[in-house]
């Protein structure tokens, strides 16, 4: 059942103008480290929808970052709805589909009732969804109490040279804590969740592992140093240690923690092998400390080593918004605001709105724990698709989001008509 305000705004969507901006958004190339072509987008439909102190400044060099504030009438509670503006690449697209209409990785081509094109899922998508929810609201005449910022950034997509460390929210994160920005009540990061609520995320951290021993000819081995023998002991460690990760516990959203080896390479020509390579990544459970499991890493790596002339060292090239990787989190999946949001996706869509754990990382982290905004995931896309040659977004369930956004802004804020 509908009451009156769901009505009016689902009688208020213009689809044609929701899609429209959708594939706007798509055809605007902005993997990452290209993103200001995109942000300017965004930045002009801000300000076409009325936000007030829309910025546009650049994290990077040519990188930015864009926000805005639509004021509300009275003293609601403050909406921020934020995301990413880059995509990843989209090397061998155009090959894997050659002579199809989905060749061009930015056409935004509509096929059998969905919207493809890298980015479509992750995460324009979401924008699109917030910046057309607001659009619905004005047509219904809905003028809401408390505030909405959006914030949108550069530099969450990870696989360019020279990016993927978060520089876009670690440049927002500051200006929040200063009030250049308003902070809110309530965050909604629009990562693709199917429509879900994801209160909860793994945390995560990259390891290189680099094993150096020393090179001799196969005939006289007792002169070298074995690197690859020191790396088997090493990765029989790493897979006991993960075995004893996923018995430490289940959490209820995101299960356990483990670590998975991503790479090995080590060998010599007729010798003994001087070098070994390993590569990993580690799950964090929300509640585990990410210095500690460091820590604790580096400990069975250098305690599997028996040979003093084994060097070992570890870089963690992935610091988001910790030094080695990133932070897991989790909002209280039976707060309120959870819970409305829950009840207002549904009411648009009724097989959805459950509540799930992201089985990604991205940056809610960041609002949720140095900020303490409870923040969740929601919008349409399927993660599952993302970051491949099927990214693509049901036309059905984008316009479902859009209906479910209005009708949580305009309940969530409170609305005085």
């Amino acid at each position: 059942m509908t009451d009156d305000l769901h009505t009016r705004i689902r009688a208020a969507i213009d689809a044609d103008a929701a899609v429209g901006l959708l594939q706007r958004a798509i055809r605007t190339p902005s993997v990452t480290g290209t993103e200001a072509a995109f942000g300017a987008l965004v930045a002009d439909e801000l300000r076409r929808q009325g936000c007030e102190g829309v910025t546009v400044e650049d994290c990077l060099p040519g990188r930015p970052v864009v926000w805005g504030v639509r004021k509300g009438k009275g003293a609601g509670p403050r909406l921020m709805v934020l995301g990413h503006l880059d995509t990843v690449h989209v090397r061998g697209w155009e090959e894997h589909w050659a002579g199809d209409v989905r060749e061009d990785p930015f056409s935004a081509a509509i096929v059998d009732g969905e919207v493809w094109g890298r980015g479509s899922g992750d995460l324009k998508a979401g924008i699109c969804t917030g910046l057309s929810a607001l659009a619905t609201l004005d047509r219904a005449g809905c003028a809401l109490d408390g505030d909405i910022v959006f914030v949108f950034i550069a530099d969450e997509e990870s696989g360019e040279p020279g990016t993927g460390v978060s520089a876009g929210i670690k440049a927002v994160v500051p200006k929040i804590q200063r009030g250049e920005i308003p902070n809110a009540d309530f965050a909604i990061y629009v990562e693709p969740t199917r429509l879900a609520v994801f209160p909860a995320q793994i945390g995560f951290f990259i390891a290189e592992i680099a094993v150096t021993g020393r090179s001799a000819y196969f005939g006289m081995p007792e002169q070298g140093v074995d690197a690859l023998k020191a790396g088997h002991a090493i990765l029989s460690a790493l897979w006991r240690h993960s075995a004893d990760l996923e018995g430490r516990g289940e959490h209820e959203l995101v299960g356990r923690g483990f670590l998975l080896v991503t790479g090995i390479e080590a060998g010599g020509y007729i010798a003994v092998p001087e070098r070994c390579s390993l590569s990993l990544i580690r799950k964090l459970r929300p509640g585990e400390d990410l210095g500690r499991a460091r820590d604790e890493l580096e400990a069975v790596i250098r305690g599997a080593v028996t040979d003093p002339e084994v060097t070992v060292e570890i870089a963690f090239p992935a610091g988001r918004d910790h030094a080695v990787g990133g932070m897991p989190f989790e909002t209280d999946p039976t707060a309120a605001p959870v819970a409305l949001l829950q009840e207002s996706v549904r009411a648009a869509m009724p097989d959805r709105g459950a509540i799930e754990g992201a089985p990604f990382w991205s940056e809610g982290s960041f609002t949720a724990n140095q900020l303490g905004i409870p923040t969740v995931y929601c919008a349409p896309g399927d993660i599952s698709n993302c970051h491949t040659f099927q990214e693509r977004v049901p036309v059905a369930g984008y316009l479902a989001g859009v209906e479910a956004f209005a009708l949580f802004m305009a309940r969530y804020c409170g609305t005085a008509r």
